[in-house]
């Protein structure tokens, strides 16, 4: 029987110290390990190529997402970086027409060397999607709930047309997390994290994984991670598996919040747009309900009044606190168009819908009043 997310979360490599029997898996630091002799590979000898605390990591995440294995890299862009070095050159890749920036950013720049070939796409759009399709890509990146309009598309569909024409499917599921969602289960043959934003949750690091639906493509990964240089360090995996114990019970409180933000804004006349799962009338709500186990931490929103109202909202916020990340236990408020999306141009960003005004709030663990009160204060400001 599978286990719980949150048995997962706290049991990890608990006990499994071959040393002093610690009950908390121990950072191990060095870079080298000792040979019994010159033929016989020990399992660990060199921290670029294996590690414990990755692996301790990975297992976990493994287990969280349904993966046969995966590596864990230095940072998220390292881990989508890794899954583009699994296509043969000259690749075409069908992305989300509103994909996070530095997504954008990496396949733009990979496509002007010549590298692979980039396909960005309304991927709500059927008909938009299967011509793509025609296109023979060898690979569709999914992003769902996308980042920032947390636009949702119904992975189990788009992977397996997917298939169906040739192509491998990757999600970048950052945003729902694993605790909320699957894609694996639902067809995907990757699954990519930034494990920096919620899966550590304290915002002092950075990280990312890529996952495998297969035991072959998990060691292809691993070729590739250890052949690049693209492994994590130990002291980072080792922090980060302590930041996920606690990650269910994070996602559950600024999941609450959030849903009580998303229907505070949206009923408030000065807020123009709310862009959340949980909303009832939200484009694809009824897909997220189908395959996520809940609309998630993460929303964005437009006051009215333009760029200046927006401008004047967030200098009177008080609590929440002006950055770019996401994921973490403190809420955060960003403007995508000039923080984590300004690697896109304007008219880009004007076809994903990305508009100059446009404000994302990536929701903590503060008490939902408190949050409240201060977005009331910064309403008070447009």
């Amino acid at each position: 029987m599978d286990r719980k997310a949150a048995t997962i979360a706290a049991s990890a490599g608990v006990g499994t110290d071959p040393g002093h029997k610690s009950l908390t898996p121990p950072l191990v630091a060095s870079d080298t390990f000792v040979w019994n002799d010159p033929d016989t590979k020990p399992d660990y000898d060199y921290a670029r190529t294996v590690q414990p605390n990755r692996d301790a990591l990975a297992d976990a995440l493994a287990e969280l997402e349904g993966a046969a294995g995966g590596a864990v890299t230095g940072s998220g862009q390292s881990a989508a970086l890794l899954a583009l070095l699994q296509l043969p050159g000259g690749a075409t890749v069908i992305a989300p027409h509103d994909c996070y920036g530095g997504t954008y950013r990496l396949l733009q720049g990979l496509e002007g060397k010549g590298l692979l070939r980039a396909i960005f796409v309304d991927q709500g759009d059927d008909a938009a999607y299967a011509k793509a399709l025609e296109r023979e890509p060898a690979l569709v990146w999914l992003e769902t709930p996308s980042n920032p309009l947390l636009r949702v598309v119904d992975i189990a569909d788009r992977a397996g047309r997917a298939r169906a024409a040739g192509a491998l499917t990757i999600a970048d599921n950052t945003l729902a997390t694993p605790v909320r969602q699957q894609p694996l289960k639902l067809g995907c043959d990757y699954v990519l994290h930034s494990t920096t934003k919620a899966i550590n949750g304290h915002s002092d690091l950075f990280g990312g994984i890529l996952l495998c639906a297969e035991a072959a493509s998990a060691e292809q990964v691993h070729w590739w991670a250890n052949a690049a240089g693209l492994n994590g360090s130990a002291h980072d995996a080792h922090a980060t598996l302590r930041g996920l114990r606690t990650l269910p019970l994070r996602v559950a409180q600024a999941e609450a919040s959030a849903g009580r933000i998303a229907h505070f804004l949206a009923e408030d006349e000065r807020v123009a747009a709310v862009h959340y799962p949980g909303l009832d009338g939200f484009p694809g709500a009824d897909i997220a309900a189908r395959q996520q186990s809940g609309p998630g931490f993460m929303l964005s929103f437009r006051v009215r009044g333009g760029l200046e109202a927006a401008g004047r909202f967030v200098a009177a916020l008080r609590l929440v606190k002006l950055a770019s990340s996401l994921g973490g236990f403190s809420t955060l408020i960003c403007r995508p168009a000039t923080m984590t999306h300004r690697g896109m141009p304007p008219e880009a960003q004007a076809e994903a819908g990305i508009d100059p005004d446009l404000l994302r709030l990536s929701v903590g663990i503060e008490d939902a009043d408190d949050l409240i009160a201060d977005l009331e204060r910064g309403l008070a400001a447009v």
